[in-house]
């Protein structure tokens, strides 16, 4: 009895010089002082222990039992110190570590400064679906049952129906169902148009449009807008001009050219 007292001192010694943090702490205290740790098998085993040799016996065993819990005791209040001192450490003033997470595409940078200029003259943002119904996408705009545009070869269809958008006016026209007048808002977003895919074109193109619907709206107002954009975009010094020009779908129709922002 007493060899196995001496055995489980050693090792006891051996295991505390390990112990370097809480965890490994508790794995010790289970070890040796839990309810079926190493302590209690030996106070379990003293009961068989000849009646002239238990004094001696229960005498090694509490001093080691008093040993192993003192030193638990103040290794535990050791470490609880330490981390508290790591805690205090943490100054809870400095700012938090940014993460890094890449930046913006290129696209999207453009969409963000579009719609910044055209919220600070006043327009709204307005988004709709990616996969549209053949009503809104065409019969609503009064695209004709033959136009071309309808055909395979130059719209992506999903089923007999819906499409994926060539362009973003069926936006405008979920907004003038939606809301009454007066309207002012622009419909950035994707669009699909089943092309041949070269280094300057693709089947997937961004749009702008804007819609803006009240009473005593002039032409001379268009124009303002689209030139208070073109300088804000791409620089106070570019030249324009407004071309009359024949879109079935708008009268009366221009196009507006600028100078290369540039090589001017």
């Amino acid at each position: 009895m007493l060899g196995k007292i001496k055995q489980v001192n050693s090792e006891f010694s051996k295991d505390i010089d390990y112990i370097k943090d809480l965890k490994l702490l508790e794995e010790f205290r289970i070890k040796y002082l839990g309810r079926n740790g190493l302590l209690s098998q030996l106070f379990e085993e003293l009961k068989n222990v000849p009646k002239d040799e238990k004094p001696s016996v229960g005498k090694n065993l509490n001093e080691l039992r008093n040993s192993i819990t003192e030193k638990f005791n103040s290794l535990k209040q050791n470490l609880e110190s330490l981390k508290e001192k790591s805690l205090s450490k943490i100054d809870l003033s400095l700012p938090g570590i940014e993460r890094q997470i890449g930046s913006k595409h290129i696209l999207t940078q453009s969409l963000d400064g579009i719609k910044t200029i055209f919220k600070g003259m006043g327009f709204s943002i307005s988004e709709g679906p990616e996969l549209e119904s053949d009503y809104y996408n065409f019969g609503a705009l009064n695209f004709p049952l033959d136009h071309p545009a309808r055909d395979m070869q130059d719209t992506f269809f999903v089923g007999k129906d819906f499409l994926l958008r060539t362009h973003t006016s069926p936006v405008q026209i979920r907004v003038m169902e939606k809301f009454k007048p007066p309207v002012r808002t622009i419909m950035p977003g994707r669009c699909y148009r089943n092309e041949a895919v070269s280094s300057r074109s693709f089947c997937m193109f961004h749009q702008v449009e804007g819609l803006y619907v009240d009473e005593g709206v002039t032409f001379a107002e268009l124009k303002g807008t689209l030139v208070s954009f073109a300088k804000q975009f791409y620089g106070e010094n570019i030249l324009y001009r407004f071309r009359p020009s024949f879109f079935p779908f708008t009268e009366p129709s221009a196009e507006m050219d600028i100078t290369c922002f540039m090589c001017e």
